[in-house]
């Protein structure tokens, strides 16, 4: 099992930017093949935002390409996520996602509301 801790979500008004963090909790003997993440807006199902594989490669979803911008941190334990001219589309419940050893595993979710 591995856990994940996220944080940086709360408001922000239209246009700002929030960075949001996601650590693996415990020592891990594997490298982590993938970190992403997800959000899943209010009354919608959960959509694909960004992932990082361990080389270096990274993928968008066309909806915030170029606006967010995702890294790989602390020995790879760590991803990131900068988003940057926020919109009241991007309010929901971000997750992070770490695929390791064959298993995929979520964060708790963190909330981001932005505000006209």
């Amino acid at each position: 099992q591995v856990q994940l801790i996220e944080s940086g979500g709360g408001s922000v008004q239209a246009g700002g930017s929030l960075n949001l963090s996601c650590e693996v909790a415990e020592r891990i003997f594997h490298p982590i093949s993938i970190m992403g993440w997800y959000r899943q807006p209010p009354g919608k199902g959960r959509e694909f935002i960004a992932n990082i594989i361990s080389a270096g490669s990274t993928n968008y979803a066309a909806s915030v390409k170029g606006r967010f911008t995702i890294s790989l941190l602390i020995n790879k334990r760590m991803t990131t996520l900068q988003m940057n001219s926020l919109t009241r589309e991007s309010t929901a419940v971000y997750y992070c996602s770490v695929l390791y050893s064959g298993d995929c595993y979520w964060g708790q979710g963190t909330r981001i509301t932005v505000s006209s």
